[in-house]
């Protein structure tokens, strides 16, 4: 290799005229989008594959999913780390999921903690790691004799309730709350992660002829409240500790919630949408989303819209105008249910151009910022047709997840380029971790030849390279097919929060 001149020019005020933030409201090929995948550990939907795998294949099957959306330009994953009382992470508030190791309560051989290798593999691929809880649900079945000795159902059985043949914990007792609150302080606390993620099991979804024995609680903690007032009181309650605790933490972390499609039904409600579902949040789950944002408790939100896109009784269309029309103070991303493709009495979701279809339209309404997919194994090996749509055309360039909302700021560092190298294969030089400051990734682009580099053309993105854990410099290595002819790139870093600094040039001159 030869020792390069080292060429640095900071992007003067011309060439920032490139840097139009206009670009981003492009409706194809965003610069900054929310392009998530589900992966759930429940009863080893998507990972892993099974709870009696060794760890070996384990890891390798979580690579695999990985890879595979990170080939389709997702930028980050939602990981369920705990489902049922459980955790898939070492921890004395509850024990290893039975899930991961194959009996509840025991630890992974040989020994490993599986949330911090997660999250260490998934940074490395520039994705987001959103930590995915189920606060409320205790147990899957009735079958309590698989459960550890240290599940809650066995330290503290006051705090369950038995319904539809499972256990929950009762979201009334300020103990049970506070429990969860450890819970979510302590993967905050230890992990590295970049959001905290609820689903849409709040109040359990009714059954008909049961009821949800919280009588004695509502006696006890009622307040002069209707039950359903109450029981929405105490899920608005556990949300505004956990956003105040996660933000008290650290103000990077996010807090997102992916509760069911429909608030409320206009026939009940003139705010509400044109749907007629059966179940709704605020009726039935006593989960209220609109008050969260209202109160800035989260920062974003994923309704999960899993109908096609004329459903009679739910429309996808519908419902996303709702969703666009009635969201404030948070960032809203659409879940999409890829779990549908070719299996769903639905015959829409037999036409492969139903998922590109939604993500077209999602993309009209500027208020949202991107898409979420249930679940990973959707397009892991399957529904090739659809994944190669969106690859030629949706997402057909990588593309930055959002900044945490209301954190959006100007970067006042730049990287700086050092020990440059090259050779007619490749292109390389390292960058230092910034002092005092708080920077995940280092963003690399570069243009076609001829063309200036413009940071907002998704097109122009290299590579999005993360710093490791007590590393202070990162190499960038640059095959010379990438440069196209050209000898310069830019490069930028991302901090904590999604921000982007301004750019710097590399020049590989001789």
């Amino acid at each position: 290799m030869k020792k390069c001149k080292l060429v640095l020019v900071l992007i003067s005020c011309f060439l920032l005229s490139y840097w139009n933030g206009n670009a981003q409201m492009m409706a194809t090929n965003p610069k900054n989008e929310f392009r998530a995948v589900w992966i759930a550990t429940v009863v080893n939907i998507d990972w892993p594959k099974s709870s009696t795998d060794n760890v070996n294949k384990q890891k390798a099957d979580f690579i695999e999913i990985l890879d595979a959306y990170k080939k389709l330009n997702y930028n980050a994953v939602i990981v369920q780390i705990r489902s049922v009382g459980d955790a898939f992470y070492p921890t004395e508030l509850a024990p290893w999921s039975r899930f991961l190791t194959g009996k509840e309560g025991q630890a992974p051989k040989p020994y490993f903690d599986t949330l911090a290798w997660m999250i260490k593999e998934t940074h490395a691929r520039g994705f987001e790691f959103h930590a995915w809880l189920n606060p409320y649900r205790a147990t899957m079945d009735l079958n309590t004799a698989i459960l550890s000795p240290q599940h809650d159902f066995y330290k503290h059985p006051d705090w369950m309730i038995k319904y539809g043949g499972k256990y929950y914990y009762n979201p009334a007792l300020p103990e049970v709350q506070n429990h969860l609150l450890s819970i979510v302080e302590e993967v905050v606390e230890k992990y590295d992660i970049d959001a905290i993620h609820f689903d849409d099991y709040f109040y359990p979804y009714k059954i008909k002829g049961e009821q949800f024995n919280d009588t004695d609680s509502f006696k006890k903690y009622g307040n002069g409240l209707s039950i359903e007032d109450w029981r929405r009181s105490n899920v608005n309650n556990f949300v505004k500790c956990v956003s105040l605790s996660i933000k008290n933490l650290k103000p990077w972390v996010q807090f997102g919630i992916s509760p069911f499609g429909v608030w409320r039904n206009k026939s009940v409600d003139p705010k509400g949408s044109e749907t007629e579902s059966g179940q709704t949040n605020y009726d039935d789950l006593f989960a209220d989303p609109i008050a969260w944002m209202q109160n800035k408790w989260i920062d974003y939100l994923v309704p999960q819209l899993y109908w096609s896109m004329d459903h009679p009784k739910a429309s996808y269309s519908k419902l996303l105008r709702w969703w666009s029309e009635n969201s404030t103070n948070t960032a809203i991303y659409i879940g999409n249910g890829t779990y549908k493709i070719n299996a769903d009495s639905d015959k829409k979701w037999s036409n492969p151009n139903e998922i590109p279809n939604q993500i077209d339209i999602t993309r009209t309404y500027k208020n949202i910022q991107g898409n979420a997919f249930f679940s990973a194994k959707s397009f892991l090996n399957r529904n090739q047709n659809v994944a190669q749509l969106l690859i030629e055309n949706q997402y057909k360039y990588p593309a930055l997840p959002n900044v945490v909302p209301n954190s959006i700021k100007k970067m006042a560092i730049v990287p700086t380029a050092n020990n440059i190298l090259v050779n007619p294969i490749s292109s390389s030089f390292n960058v230092k971790y910034p002092l005092y400051s708080k920077v995940r990734y280092v963003m690399v682009y570069g243009a076609k030849f001829n063309s200036k580099i413009d940071i907002n053309d998704p097109s122009q993105i290299i590579d999005k390279i993360a710093f490791k854990e007590n590393n202070d410099t990162v190499e960038i290595v640059i095959p010379t097919y990438k440069l196209d002819k050209n000898t310069t790139c830019a490069i930028t870093f991302i901090d904590f929060y999604g921000n982007e600094s301004q750019p710097t040039l590399v020049n590989f001159t001789l």
